[in-house]
């Protein structure tokens, strides 16, 4: 046999358990950011926080994206791909022991300081992960690598929820109203139980991620020739003189913000009267697990159509479907929209791989700063569902669902006119 044959083998073979080893970490923090979908219910009856209070856990987490990004680029450009994802998995599990401390305490505003920590090592590793699965391969291959490790993301966010619901809303909510006939001292004793529920799950996911922060570090990642040891940089300026690029900043910004919103309401929205009768706040749980379900089988076919069909037109086309399905379950009642909002889920698949490909094609040697332009884009997961929050303060649960149709209006225009390359 051909020893240049060997070689071509043995790399292809090392490059694919690579790829094994790093998509566990797409399945981590989509497991995390979804278990804030858990956290807002939970720890709104906890502290008994107004919708606006509630979201402070999306702006928070989010918020770090958009202020730790650069940061955490000029770490990764620093030390590498598998030291910045290993310094990613260990930043947020520092993250994760802070829960028990704060729920020790039962003081709101440090869990809002651990979910910060735990989003800062989670941008870490956005930064690092998504770039070093695109390049770890032909380029024309890509998208395939990165929408398999984004499946990967989607399944941790399918088994979040269940997890959540089994650990974390296993006792039976109270409401405000049930919490002020109770004697002070039992109320207390309620909030401060209900805060501490936290403490065995985040404490369980600290450990996990340090023991896949040991694994990759022992595990030899095959470094990207000409990337990692380049030393080229661009402006972000110039990068966003790519039209495409800036408009699909704006279309991540809206994208994660109405997937983050409807997540984030989707449990207490479910269990109202008149949407889900009887279903408990722990019940609600499973049908969270069906909307991020519906988007590992989206992305698991998506594959499929994406290697077939333009793009462009499909993205378009599913961000129509999901408007339609969020004007159901504003305007409809039971089952109706209860299945309505669920299905959401599946034609939200798409979207965030196809808008992130799109952005930062032909942008050549500006390629990195797009990518660190679209990870801060991310922000948009902290500032939408705080509006939807003031909404559902304001005019309701189900009229709040008016701002995320209007985000998936963007992504329609992204779609078919704003991702147009300029010639």
């Amino acid at each position: 046999m051909d020893t240049s044959t060997v070689v071509r083998g043995q790399h292809v073979q090392s490059t694919r358990m690579a790829l094994a080893v790093v998509t566990a970490i797409f399945f981590m923090w989509g497991f995390i950011t979804c278990l804030n979908d858990i956290l807002i219910p939970h720890l709104k009856a906890a502290f008994s926080l107004t919708w606006v209070q509630a979201m402070l856990i999306q702006f928070t987490f989010f918020g770090a994206y958009f202020l730790m990004s650069l940061p955490a680029g000029r770490l990764v450009a620093a030390v590498g791909y598998k030291r910045g994802i290993v310094a990613g998995l260990a930043i947020a599990g520092v993250g994760a022991l802070l829960f028990w401390p704060a729920a020790a305490l039962h003081v709101y505003g440090l869990f809002l300081g651990a979910l910060f920590v735990l989003a800062t090592g989670i941008t870490v590793l956005q930064v690092a992960a998504n770039p070093y699965v695109a390049l770890l391969g032909p380029e024309q291959t890509s998208s395939s690598r990165l929408t398999l490790a984004q499946s990967m993301n989607a399944l941790g966010t399918t088994i979040a929820p269940l997890f959540g619901g089994l650990l974390i809303l296993a006792a039976e909510p109270r409401s405000a109203e049930q919490l002020a006939l109770l004697p002070q001292a039992e109320a207390l004793a309620y909030r401060a139980a209900e805060a501490q529920s936290v403490q065995v799950p985040y404490f369980g996911l600290a450990i996990a991620l340090f023991v896949l922060a040991a694994a990759i570090w022992m595990f030899r990642l095959p470094s990207i020739a000409g990337v990692e040891d380049s030393k080229e940089h661009g402006t972000l300026g110039a990068a966003l003189r790519h039209k495409h690029l800036a408009f699909g900043v704006l279309a991540i910004f809206f994208y994660v913000g109405a997937e983050v919103s409807i997540g984030s309401v989707l449990v207490n929205f479910l269990s109202m009267p008149g949407i889900g009768e009887g279903l408990t706040e722990q019940e609600a749980t499973r049908y969270v697990s069906l909307y991020w379900g519906g988007a590992l089988v989206g992305r698991l076919v998506g594959t499929f159509l994406l290697a077939r069909f333009d793009p462009r037109r499909l993205l378009g086309l599913f961000a129509l479907a999901v408007m339609g399905l969020l004007a159901v379950t504003m305007l409809g009642t039971g089952e109706l929209a209860k299945w309505s909002v669920v299905s959401v889920g599946l034609f939200n698949s798409i979207m965030f791989p196809t808008i992130f490909a799109l952005a930062i094609g032909g942008l050549g040697p500006l390629t990195g700063q797009g990518s660190s332009l679209l990870v801060m884009a991310i922000v948009g997961g902290a500032v939408i569902p705080l509006a939807v929050g003031w909404l559902a303060d304001h005019y309701g649960l189900q009229a709040s669902f008016l701002l995320p149709m209007l985000c998936y209006l963007f992504i329609v225009f992204y779609a078919w006119r704003g991702s147009r390359r300029c010639t």
